[in-house]
């Protein structure tokens, strides 16, 4: 009786650890992981879902914000007029996630007079930061949500003006 209870105990723990792996490959838990877990999930090895991103200019590297800077001079002119006299956009836009986090951070610094290069530092570390987080801790009385709101605006504004949405 005793080794029939201990191999039903055995087979049922051997049963609950094996379906870990499965468990904690998908998307559960409290929050926003969930989300997150199911969104990685969904585009997980899809190329189809990678070229669609290349083609958009989604392209995460920093040498790929500077090349479309490159192509589009009126972006440029229009970023070079928000930053210091003398920055280098190439050099300013290294470290971004995207010319879109890029375009809002300068948008940031010049509507609240950070300065960029301070911005920046916060942004990409380390320790990365978001430009909420930076904004909270370079200018605390501003309200870091509208802040953010207006300079994603600017920036959506100044990459459909300049032709390219990229």
């Amino acid at each position: 009786m005793k080794m029939t209870i201990r191999f039903a105990l055995s087979l049922a723990a051997l049963a609950a650890f094996s379906a870990l792996p499965i468990y904690g490959q998908h998307g559960h838990g409290a929050g926003g992981s969930s989300s997150m877990g199911s969104a990685h999930a969904s585009s997980h090895g899809n190329s189809a879902d990678a070229n669609a991103e290349a083609k958009r200019g989604n392209n995460n590297s920093s040498s790929s914000i500077g090349e479309k800077l490159t192509d589009n001079t009126k972006l440029a002119s229009k970023l070079q007029g928000l930053l210091p006299a003398g920055t280098n956009l190439q050099t300013a836009s290294q470290g971004f996630k995207n010319l879109g986090q890029f375009v809002a951070a300068v948008h940031v610094a010049h509507n609240l007079g950070i300065p960029f290069d301070t911005l920046k530092a916060k942004m990409i570390g380390p320790p990365k930061e978001s430009l909420g987080k930076a904004i909270q801790q370079l200018q605390p009385t501003a309200n870091s949500k509208a802040e953010i709101k207006k300079a994603n605006d600017q920036a959506k504004e100044d990459m459909n003006d300049s032709g390219k949405s990229s």
